[in-house]
């Protein structure tokens, strides 16, 4: 993949930017500050706005590594135009995922370094995430709630890298998913989220930039899914 806008300016959720080549409900965009979702993350909701009227981004495709916005509507627009990223949409799928990491985190040292099996964040601002655990007490991952409200109460500063392919193969638990790994940069680097003296993984969504920007999170619920699997539920405190 190429290195998404929204990774390198995380808090520019309006720009101004045109149309490259279009076609019937969908455009080319010069800079795209969406995130076209990946990893489990939805893309931004958002809308696209012209001279003449505006459209809701409806999702994204990339084709031959470029990354086309598919619109709600089948208008062809062409010149100038303002991309607008929902911002609490934004900011929920960033408290989700910074808090998994968190949650991630937590499981990893805790149970020898278990792997994750599968994630997928909400549009209601709950979250899951899987982890091979064949032997796991469920009250044990019950238990660890007041540890992600600790760590989000910390305050502690995220930040992100770029490293190169091998070394992220080299560097122990930073691959922390049991089939998949983010896709490198066009360049071959992979980049990787660290969260001040708790985590450090590669990954390719949205996070925060500190821990304290995200609400509380409840443990909603612990699933054993198949025999391998536990599935944690995690939803932010919406009140």
């Amino acid at each position: 993949m190429s290195r998404y806008f929204c990774h390198d300016h995380p808090e520019t959720l309006q720009l101004a930017t045109r149309v490259l080549e279009a076609r019937p409900g969908a455009v080319l965009l010069a800079e795209n500050p969406f995130y076209p979702g990946g990893g489990g993350q939805l893309p931004d909701h958002g809308l696209l706005r012209w001279s003449g009227g505006e459209v809701e981004v409806d999702t994204f495709e990339s084709i031959d590594g470029r990354l086309w916005t598919r619109l709600k509507q089948p208008l062809e627009i062409a010149g100038e135009v303002e991309a607008a990223v929902d911002p609490d949409f934004r900011q929920m799928m960033r408290e989700l995922h910074t808090d998994l990491h968190i949650l991630n985190a937590l499981v990893f040292q805790a149970f020898d370094g278990a792997l994750v099996t599968g994630v997928q964040m909400n549009a209601d601002g709950t979250a899951r995430i899987d982890f091979d655990l064949p032997d796991a007490d469920n009250d044990r991952l019950r238990a660890l709630e007041p540890a992600i409200n600790d760590a989000i109460r910390q305050n502690l500063p995220v930040t992100e890298s770029y490293i190169e392919l091998d070394q992220a193969y080299d560097e122990k638990g930073l691959l922390r998913s049991r089939s998949v790994a983010p896709p490198p940069t066009g360049d071959g680097l992979i980049r990787v989220i660290e969260i001040a003296g708790l985590d450090r993984q590669a990954c390719g969504g949205t996070h925060l930039t500190a821990t304290g920007a995200s609400r509380p999170v409840r443990i909603l619920k612990i699933e054993n899914k198949g025999r391998h699997n536990r599935r944690i539920r995690i939803g932010l405190d919406m009140g």
